[in-house]
């Protein structure tokens, strides 16, 4: 009934923002996805648009920012993390909930952290790592977003990840329109399906259903709202 639009541009960013203040059920991020960093001709231009946007009360976290290590190669990860020290700074000067996108970037992403040192409440946004990439983020008090992928046949090492995770260190998302669920992977993704990772990660986790449920929910309470 409720859900947080995620920016990955200053386009879709300032859209989100605006689709907040019309609609009492939707919150914003708003953020240069890490792909996006490298493409820009004036990066800084393009984090002094975000840092305006983040400003506002309906915006509620920053992201997706990070680092990607799949889809840019050597030549852009410069600005890849010039990007994500600026987006950590801004959710820390704004008291934002930082919504991190890693892939394949595990290790320079912690110590990214590290070294800037985390806001009060970082996500991992589509979290995709294994068990022992879990703890080192559930030591530090990080949340950890699982999406549709941990109901894949394939994903064992995502479930073991799933299985040590607090509940109250535990969020779902859609990333729609990808990442659908089982049995409906290949079509396009939506909010209505979010009931089949919850169910898979109650399984996973031997949760009942709805305490797991109540949990996820009053976790977004805390890292985002109130709404």
């Amino acid at each position: 009934d409720r859900l947080v639009q995620v920016g990955v541009d200053v386009a879709s960013s300032r859209w989100g923002a605006d689709t907040a203040d019309r609609y009492p059920a939707v919150l914003a991020t708003v953020a240069l996805h890490p792909n996006e960093a490298p493409r820009l001709s004036d990066l800084d231009e393009a984090l002094r648009e975000i840092e305006s946007l983040a400003a506002r009360d309906r915006v509620r976290g920053i992201g997706e920012t990070g680092m990607d290590f799949f889809r840019t190669g050597d030549e852009g990860r410069v600005a890849q993390e010039e990007s994500f020290r600026a987006h950590i700074a801004i959710a820390k000067r704004y008291d934002k909930t930082l919504v991190i996108h890693d892939r394949d970037a595990h290790a320079d992403v912690l110590r990214i952290l590290d070294d800037e040192g985390a806001p009060d409440r970082v996500v991992l946004h589509c979290f995709s790592g294994d068990a022992d990439f879990a703890r080192e983020c559930v030591r530090r008090g990080y949340l950890l977003s699982f999406a549709g992928t941990v109901t894949f046949g394939s994903a064992t090492a995502l479930r073991e990840a799933a299985a040590l995770t607090p509940v109250d260190q535990m969020l779902v998302e859609t990333d729609a329109p990808y990442l659908t669920p089982m049995p409906y992977r290949g079509r396009p993704n939506a909010s209505y399906l979010i009931p089949l990772t919850v169910r898979a990660l109650a399984a996973t986790t031997g949760s009942d259903l709805d305490e797991l449920c109540a949990a996820i929910s009053a976790t977004g309470d805390r890292v985002f709202g109130p709404w």
